[in-house]
């Protein structure tokens, strides 16, 4: 088979040169090798990819296949470009209408004005965070302001708010000016208040002596320095400098392999999260959580307080690994912080540790964010290194729901340019997949629930048939369930409540739209895809997969659950 589609290839190749003529950009030189190859390489290319698509039981490519496939360099952005797999030459699916995976941009110095948060929203970011490490409430009440503001002037898009605890950091004490550690130099630490000078820092953290011995690795700013405990006094810790630099105040401090015994919630915290019900934000990050019962008594305390904000732990400690199962499954999702995670566990663990915190949040329907680093250089160069856009990549290939900025928007020279690069760089990634793979036990977190089987067999269905799918919730539960599947088309989900609208902004390949439902199911539905049409997500003679299922019946009986194809 693989040798007659050769042929066949061979044979069709100079009617495939003539398409590439037509298609090609007017810079491209007419004999161009780097577009059109010879008609040996061509014939020993079709030949390799054949072979293999036989053994994958694909129907091989065919002469009438061949204008379809991109040569010149496509537009990722244009719903009109088709998707095209490297790997599977010849197999298609439906164009996205947009990126499916989010964006979580910090919000500080650089982009707390409303001009710039409107180009955030505008350039590519879905969450807005506040890192309570960083300004007062005053300023943070600014932007949660400024964010509502958008949402809601905007018509087609919405922007959820996340805040980030401090939680326990240990923090080195103020210098008057930075001290250079060279390496064998000895060191102090102390827990006096106020000392700052050549050769001692105090520390924030009184029990900072109890938590560390002799021969354990201090590491300051995440490993830009490195100092091994020689010994300790009652109220002191000395160390020799292994890897020297620039101590400034105020440092983050990391003892390798292991986490402090401050509690997860820090006085400042419950303040913070006070200020978070408040304003009714959509998602907490939970810095530091090292077991599940700190998001039970969160949780307990949001049940109290009648606040439907959804919890997501920070993994960044070396004593939440060990529980790390329960940690997620009490809470509504996870965070890979990569920063402290590479620095209380050794580097080489943790793209394993973000595979597995991927792959665990996915098994039990829970969303995922990777942070940290991922555009650290933009912070100060206009264009990204190539290995940061490869970290953005293989986060999005791994599964995650979001990607996040830190530094980079926050107090970063080129803010809109890092969304810009985060944006491009999901899309072309997500134009690759050609599908996704289910995790094997995600039916586990909910085999007691009919919309289990619903959302499996609407997302086959949606592949199969090529289409987006269109589904009403008011709580946002089967809109998250459909998109624990990965769908190839993008998962409309209209809900006549903002705040879920706003929460669903975070889940991959959602996209959430207000719309006001009526008594009638059918002219709920023609308002929905008349909505759609009109923004240009759907065109007419499309179809749609619809799906009715979930946790609160809209316009069927609670018995009974749908799936239905509609055309536009």
């Amino acid at each position: 088979m693989a040798q007659v589609a050769a042929s066949r290839l061979t044979h069709s190749s100079f009617s495939l040169k003539k398409q590439i003529e037509k298609i090609k950009p007017s810079g491209f030189a007419s004999n161009s090798k780097l577009v059109t190859g010879d008609n040996e390489r061509v014939r020993r290319n079709a030949f390799r990819v054949t072979a293999r698509r036989q053994e994958l039981e694909v129907v091989p490519v065919t002469p009438e296949d061949l204008p379809k496939i991109q040569i010149a360099v496509p537009n990722y952005e244009s719903p009109e470009v088709l998707q095209h797999s490297d790997r599977l030459v010849g197999m298609w699916s439906r164009p996205l209408v947009k990126r499916k995976t989010k964006i979580v941009c910090t919000i500080g110095p650089s982009t707390n004005t409303k001009e710039m948060i409107w180009k955030l929203a505008e350039t590519g970011m879905n969450v807005a965070r506040l890192n309570m490490s960083h300004g007062d409430h005053a300023s943070h009440q600014k932007v949660i302001d400024l964010v509502k503001e958008y949402n809601a002037q905007s018509k087609d898009n919405v922007i959820a708010i996340m805040l980030d605890t401090k939680g326990p950091e240990v923090r080195s004490g103020d210098l008057p000016q930075p001290v250079n550690l060279e390496s064998g130099q000895e060191f102090t630490f102390t827990i006096n208040r106020g000392v700052g000078t050549s050769d001692c820092v105090s520390v924030n953290y009184d029990d900072f002596v109890n938590d560390v011995e002799a021969g354990d690795m201090l590491l300051v700013d995440g490993g830009m320095m490195s100092l091994l405990v020689k010994s300790k006094t009652e109220d002191s810790v000395k160390c020799e400098v292994v890897d020297g630099g620039e101590l400034k105040s105020r440092r983050h401090l990391n003892v390798r392999g292991k986490s402090a015994t401050l509690p997860s919630i820090t006085e400042k915290d419950w303040d913070d999260i006070k200020f978070g019900v408040d304003n009714e934000v959509d998602f907490y990050a939970v810095s530091f959580v090292k077991d599940a019962e700190v998001i039970h008594e969160l949780k307990n305390y949001l049940k109290s307080c009648g606040a439907n904000i959804q919890v997501i732990p920070k993994i960044e400690s070396a004593d939440s690994i060990p529980n790390l199962h329960s940690i997620i499954t009490a809470s509504d999702g996870a965070m890979v912080a990569r920063g402290d995670l590479g620095a209380e566990l050794p580097i080489e663990e943790v793209p394993l540790l973000q595979e597995e915190i991927i792959r665990t949040c996915r098994s039990m329907g829970k969303a995922v964010i990777v942070a940290t680093n991922m555009l650290e250089s933009m912070i100060v160069h206009p264009t990204p290194t190539r290995a940061e856009v490869s970290d953005i990549a293989i986060a999005v290939r791994e599964g995650a729901d979001a990607v996040m900025l830190s530094g980079e928007t926050a107090h970063g020279k080129f803010p809109l340019k890092a969304v810009k690069v985060m944006h491009t760089v999901s899309l072309r990634t997500e134009a690759s997949i050609t599908g996704s793979v289910t995790p094997a036990n995600l039916g586990q977190a909910f085999k007691n629930h009919m919309s289990e089987m619903f959302a499996y067999h609407a997302t086959s269905m949606s592949n199969t048939l090529g289409t987006s799918l269109v589904v009403f919730t008011r709580t946002g539960f089967m809109a998250i369930l459909l998109s624990h599947y990965r769908p190839t088309g993008t998962i409309f989900a209209f809900t006549n409540s903002k705040r879920v609208q706003q929460k669903l902004a975070l889940y991959q390949g959602v996209c959430p739209i207000y719309m006001e439902f009526s008594d009638d199911a059918d002219e709920t539905f023609e308002k929905a895809l008349g909505t759609l049409k009109i923004q240009g997500m759907v065109k007419e003679g499309d179809e749609v997969a619809l799906v009715q299922s979930g946790r609160q019946p809209i316009w069927r009986f609670q018995s009974t659950h749908n799936i239905q194809v509609r055309k536009v």
